[in-house]
């Protein structure tokens, strides 16, 4: 068995970082990518490895014969490598080859687990391609399969506006040929197709005109389960480091507070609603995006009369927002000489945006009576409800009931979490009896399952609050695709109501779940599509080193609270997601409990 490296590409979209290094040799847990390719290959007594060069070559020829003087390493230079493609690497290399032995083929901007190349190198003879399941973040050529064989090959030019990506799946640019087809077939056909036909193209073409040629068949073997990337520009780095430098996997998604979906992770830390939205407004809004993200959303004005609809509350009264984060500037402004109370802990917006506040605990649980002597003491009283990351949820009934017997003060009431814990909205309560001393204030994705799209509203009968608004409001702060959905929420209600009752119950199920854990202290009741776990022991680290686990070993991702408290007790915050989702949590955790 033989082994072929291309490695003569430019590697343009991963500028600036392979201005001055070839992209091969960037580093990613301590090795470089080309370093961790060789090291696969000598495991798995592989030899001897031919390597394709081109831009910037000196620096791979320098980094292999320093770094493996005893492999067996041979260098094929493609001259042209700025005016050609892929194809024409491979031909050269073919051109070059013993032809007495097999060989496995790898692309060098790969991370992959070194078994990979040894399973692939066991396999009886025959051409082999290994491919993964479509997933987000992916590029490049795809292949459809029938019965363990690719059988159609798509590069990225014939991915059109209908092509659909469900049952297909993306080739790792790792193969392994026949050392006949290799000397017969596709050397040839590359040669003759790079000389005559488009020196532009990719070798893949050529494999899928192959692809339905009974003897030249190439078997599609799934790489399930295993970690792999392709590190074609510098966001993929992140994700390459997050596959492979195990260590750097919190601090990584620590750093971003969201865009996770390139990461290969089951989420329980940002709650959302799991169960929402429906598949039939997926497909909903699939069919719109191209006419959506196109156009431009509406005026604020009008935007604010689709949240009408949907809150179905009177005209005037309430501002659609990009996210409840698009108003903590705007209070911030409104209240910044004021006397301010919030709870602690809470979302941390609130420190930011009132940093003057005096505060009070939640514990969990709220001393009611330590709400209702400081609300008569500030000019803002500041309600989570229910309050993250605590669960704590108060009556609304009580709260309006208190901002009506304290008219000096302001309430702002944040709602963000509200559907999940069976209280009514303060909303419908103003609307019957107006309050001119209260400011709801509610993030949208929490409920909607979309945080995503910064969906958020402020409601008031303040006209201060709305001439604040008004004053800093761009004319277009409301993206069109978020603007499309809420329209879209108006023809699912009931899917929705229907996705808070299912939260409901699997958060009732998942407390008594959580709470028979050896290691759990206490689950706190929640009115949230989240809990609060206490560990039991009085070490804030264990809470960190559960997380750590979960992420190296099931790439789960949970919320150490811990230091939110100030008694410093190791606490974790769970999204509630689907029971699918939640039972692969709790295997999680009972490993954990075991080891």
């Amino acid at each position: 068995m033989q082994a072929v490296i291309l490695a003569a590409g430019r590697g343009r979209r991963m500028e600036p970082l392979s201005r001055n290094c070839h992209k091969a040799l960037l580093e990613i847990g301590g090795t470089t990518i080309l370093g961790r390719a060789i090291d696969s290959l000598v495991a798995a007594d592989i030899s001897p490895i031919t390597i394709v060069t081109g831009y910037r070559a000196g620096d791979i020829t320098s980094f292999v014969t320093s770094e493996y003087p005893d492999v067996a390493v041979r260098f094929v230079a493609n001259d042209d490598y700025d005016t050609t493609n892929n194809i024409v690497s491979l031909a050269l290399a073919l051109e070059s080859l013993d032809d007495d032995e097999d060989v496995i083929l790898i692309e060098c901007d790969l991370l992959f687990e070194p078994r990979l190349i040894k399973e692939l190198a066991g396999r009886p003879g025959g051409n082999v391609a290994l491919v993964d399941r479509y997933r987000t973040g992916m590029d490049g050529t795809v292949v459809a399969t029938e019965g363990g064989y690719v059988t159609q090959v798509f590069p990225t030019a014939s991915q059109d506006a209908d092509f659909r990506y469900q049952d297909k799946f993306k080739t790792l640019n790792i193969y392994r040929f026949e050392r006949h087809f290799c000397q017969r077939t596709l050397g040839p056909m590359l040669s003759a197709y790079a000389r005559h036909v488009d020196p532009n193209c990719y070798y893949e073409l050529v494999l899928g005109m192959l692809a339905n040629i009974p003897q030249h068949r190439i078997a599609a073997q799934v790489v399930a389960e295993s970690d792999w990337v392709e590190v074609d520009d510098p966001n993929d780095l992140s994700v390459a480091r997050f596959a492979f430098d195990l260590k750097a996997r919190p601090e990584l998604l620590d750093r971003s507070f969201g865009g996770h979906w390139s990461f290969d992770i089951l989420d329980f830390s940002l709650p959302r609603n799991a169960y929402f939205p429906p598949a039939s407004m997926h497909a909903a809004m699939r069919y719109s995006l191209p006419d959506v993200i196109t156009g431009y959303g509406s005026a604020q004005q009008v935007l604010d009369e689709k949240l009408r609809l949907y809150l179905g509350c009177e005209p005037g009264r309430a501002s659609l927002l990009g996210g409840a984060s698009q108003a903590y500037p705007i209070l911030r402004q409104l209240y910044m000489q004021a006397r301010v109370a919030c709870p602690s802990p809470t979302f941390g917006e609130y420190a930011r945006a009132f940093p003057q506040a005096q505060h009070y605990q939640d514990r969990p649980g709220v001393d009611v009576a330590e709400v209702q002597r400081l609300a008569a003491e500030v000019d803002l009283m500041v309600l989570v409800n229910p309050n993250n990351p605590t669960g704590t949820t108060l009556a609304t009934q009580d709260i309006y009931d208190l901002a009506a017997s304290t008219p000096s003060t302001d309430f702002l009431i944040d709602e963000s979490f509200l559907p999940f814990s069976g209280q009514p909205s303060v909303v419908s309560l103003l609307e019957a009896a107006p309050l001119p001393n209260v400011i709801v204030l509610t993030s949208l994705g929490k409920a909607l399952g979309v945080p995503g799209l910064r969906l958020g509203f402020i409601y008031s009968h303040d006209p201060r609050v709305h001439d604040a608004l008004a004053a800093s409001m761009p004319i277009w702060g409301v993206g069109a695709l978020a603007e499309f959905f809420l329209e879209l929420v108006l023809k699912f209600k009931p899917d929705l109501a229907a996705s808070i009752e299912a939260t409901v119950t699997e958060r009732a199920r998942l407390i008594e779940l959580l709470g028979a854990l050896p290691y759990v202290d206490r689950v706190y009741s929640s009115g949230a599509n989240f809990l609060l776990v206490e560990l039991r022991g009085r070490d804030p680290g264990s809470a960190a080193a559960i997380r750590a686990e979960l992420l190296a070993t099931w790439k789960i991702e949970i919320k150490d609270v811990s230091a939110k408290f100030a008694d410093g007790l190791p606490r974790l915050r769970l999204a509630v997601r689907t029971a699918q989702d939640n039972e692969r949590l709790m295997a999680a955790l009972k490993c954990v409990e075991s080891a």
